[in-house]
């Protein structure tokens, strides 16, 4: 059921405390933590709690969340003193999306060309 935990997910298991993480802020809403593979010397991950698959779909169904996570991905960002910086969404295996539960990308830190790729 979209919203609910799902058993074999990655970030779920990071909400839930199963899978460590290296947290830098959580709301009642969201938790941002560190990426294991950073692509910028900031690059951080906002997820919702709860469950769906991306983004479009996070937003359709619980828009409040979604703009959490939006805030939230501009307080990591002024935490992280990134003047400038890029949020991405991932949609899809092929825009690179690997775990399918919607996050955001905050990356900073250094200069981000246009277009990314």
């Amino acid at each position: 059921m979209a919203g609910e935990p799902q058993a074999d997910c990655l970030f779920c298991k990071i909400v839930a405390g199963d899978v460590p993480a290296t947290v830098v802020r959580e709301t009642e809403t969201t938790v941002a933590f560190r990426d294991i593979n950073p692509q910028a010397p900031t690059h951080v991950l906002v997820i919702p709690k709860v469950h769906y698959p991306d983004a479009a779909s996070l937003a359709a169904a619980e828009p409040k969340v979604a703009a959490d996570v939006l805030r939230e991905a501009g307080e990591v960002a002024t935490e992280e003193k990134s003047e400038s910086y890029r949020i991405v969404f991932n949609t899809g295996s092929g825009a690179g999306q690997t775990v399918f539960h919607a996050h955001a990308h905050v990356l900073g830190g250094r200069g981000l060309q246009w277009p990314p790729g």
